[in-house]
């Protein structure tokens, strides 16, 4: 049975592609295709479906057996598979123990055999020589790469200085079974510190190791002008107002991005800033971790200067934890707003209790947003789903008292629980709780925004909704931003898009590094970002425009080969795309996109 394309990532099956032509083999009106949710491109790009058979006698392992060739993951690994070879790769010669780098004492480490970090010197010396060998050798085959030949070859030095730097605390073992993270599991390992300690100076250079921020602005890549983002502050680190400069929140008509898991991260964001969005949250943390100090989860709250409208989202299942959280994050954070998110379906967070599970307990959603509203003046915002099971829509009858219970604004995503992300969002819902909401409270819609038609639609149908926020979206074209402020269908050129994707390259290096690690790092989330941008159909291509979210788009070509490239739903080519911008991949590299965003929950949970 093969799988859909629509918002699923790249399946484990072979898929299936969309039909162009009926069951008498003539071809499809452009209405006809639309009311099947099938893209309606010209007939003349139109390409017949790749042949690939499939034997249902072919053992998973055949099947497999050349997937590292294309770096494509067909099977998706166990989370002990995973934890064991992130374990294996932190043990590594390249991953030195920042004690035994400060010292070159192999005995200085106070954390002995339990360390997760390398204590080998001398492999870790030869590794250095080795990569600056390789690099010097491709040197002038990489002329034509955005990462400059300065940034990718690094000295012997400058490495053992780079883990000298950090700081030796990072290298505890944290023993938390329960933590719940819904950030990505390649992020910077935890942080065994007190939470009392100054997070905003510390910042996420790459899997490993935390830096702090002058460090960083010694390693990032002095990149020359060449568009108007050039002119934005290259500071990540922004002062804290005083208190009497607290802004006024108002999100009445703003372009919002919304808070996104793995590829929301601040590159992507000061990205969408440049072309266009008003405000900006960070990707969910979790309380629980925050609390615990872990590196890798307040690094999820860290701002760009050029965020000028910038929240943070926490997830949390009890009042004190949630509080308590809010409370740091005033303390420790520059942020104008913090957002509680009360919708989010994934598993592993609703069985703690959180997210999504709290639309199922109205009480303790109003101890949380009264504890938290008591601890801080900060705005307090929430987001919330339409309800818990499909049919049994329950926000319309809470709208009210979600005000009463202190946040200032609640944004509805157009689904259940349950629903997760397949079907239309129910905006004709969304349009009821916002003309049930008092006046006090701001409602903002969430649901298949993908053009500024349906920008202007959603605003114009229910004038009592204060703003969209806009998620897969933005994340297919974050020049929707654009659109929307122009009011017109970009037409954007392969050529534009490829000029966008070297700026994110950028702004990777800049946040997480340019060394090795840096470099990596950046290639990682540029194909979690490409395994959603390979949706988008260009605009002269279509019969009917604009497109909709849940088109899923037949075998098409572009109007250039860089064009057709960058349809491609395959993890090759996507790895191909990050080589033209990060030069080659590690010998050995696969990929497989992490989210799963078209599945629907179990029968048994309603």
């Amino acid at each position: 049975m093969a799988e859909s394309v629509f918002d699923g990532g790249l399946p484990a099956t072979i898929q299936e592609e969309p039909q162009v032509l009926s069951s008498n083999g003539a071809h499809q009106t452009p209405e006809e295709l639309v009311a099947k949710a099938i893209a309606p491109i010209k007939r003349e790009f139109l390409r017949p479906p790749p042949t690939r058979t499939i034997n249902q006698n072919v053992s998973v392992s055949n099947a497999n057996a050349k997937a590292p060739q294309s770096g494509l993951v067909r099977e998706k690994k166990s989370r002990r598979q995973l934890k064991r070879e992130r374990r294996q790769e932190r043990q590594s010669a390249l991953n030195l123990c920042p004690e035994v780098a400060k010292t070159g004492n192999v005995s200085s480490c106070s954390y002995g055999d339990k360390c997760r970090s390398s204590h080998d010197v001398e492999a870790f010396k030869a590794q250095g020589h080795k990569n600056c060998k390789g690099k010097l050798s491709k040197e002038k085959e990489e002329n034509g790469q955005i990462v400059s030949k300065d940034s990718d070859v690094i000295d012997e030095n400058d490495v053992t200085q780079m883990a000298a730097d950090s700081d030796p605390s990072l290298v505890a073992e944290d023993n938390n079974p329960d933590g719940v993270s819904a950030s990505n599991e390649q992020r910077p390992l935890k942080k065994a510190k007190s939470v009392a300690n100054d997070e905003s100076s510390i910042t996420e250079v790459d899997n490993d190791v935390s830096m702090p921020v002058n460090d960083v602005e010694k390693i990032c890549i002095p990149s020359e002008p060449e568009t108007v983002m050039d002119a934005l502050p290259e500071s990540d680190k922004s002062l804290k107002p005083h208190h009497r400069e607290k802004k006024l929140i108002d999100f009445k008509g703003k372009l919002y991005l919304a808070p996104l898991t793995t590829v929301g991260n601040l590159p992507f964001r000061r990205l969408c800033k440049v072309l266009g969005a008003d405000v900006t949250c960070g990707e969910m943390a979790m309380c629980t971790n925050l609390l615990q100090g872990q590196a890798s989860e307040w690094a999820l709250l860290r701002r760009h200067s050029s965020e000028d409208f910038f929240g943070v989202q926490i997830c949390g299942a009890y009042p004190d934890t949630v509080a308590r959280t809010v409370e740091l994050i005033d303390q420790e954070c520059t942020v104008d707003f913090i957002d509680i998110n009360m919708g989010c379906p994934i598993d592993i967070v609703v069985n703690k209790g959180a997210g999504s599970a709290l639309l199922t307990k109205p009480m303790r959603m109003k101890s949380i947003l009264e504890a938290s509203f008591g601890t801080v003046g900060k705005p307090i915002t929430v987001k919330v789903r339409t309800g818990y099971f499909e049919g049994k829509n329950r926000i319309d009858s809470l709208i009210a008292d979600i005000g009463n219970w202190g946040a200032t604004a609640v944004t509805i995503h157009g689904r259940t629980r349950q629903q997760r992300y397949s079907k239309l969002a129910d905006w004709d819902y969304i349009y009821q709780c916002a003309r049930r909401a008092p006046d006090t409270l701001e409602v903002l819609g969430n649901g298949d925004v993908f053009s500024y038609l349906d920008w202007n639609k959603r605003r114009t149908d229910c004038p009592e909704l204060s703003s969209c926020m806009i998620a897969r979206g933005a994340l297919i074209k974050p020049w929707i931003f654009t659109e929307i402020r122009q009011q017109r269908h970009w037409d954007i050129s392969s050529g534009e898009r490829f000029n966008i994707l070297k700026d994110y390259v950028r702004f990777g290096l800049e946040h997480w590094g340019s060394d090795s690690k840096g470099v990596e790092t950046t290639r990682h989330f540029l194909l979690e970002w490409l395994s959603y941008t390979c949706r988008y159909i260009p605009v002269g291509l279509l019969d009917v425009i604009p497109q909709r979210l849940n088109w899923r788009p037949p075998a098409y070509y572009g109007r250039d080969d860089l064009e057709t490239l960058m349809a491609s739903d395959s993890a090759s080519d996507w790895i191909r795309i990050s080589e033209m911008l990060l030069g080659k991949v590690p010998d050995g590299f696969t990929f497989a996109p992490k989210h799963k965003s078209n599945g629907y929950d179990r029968a048994e949970n309603g």
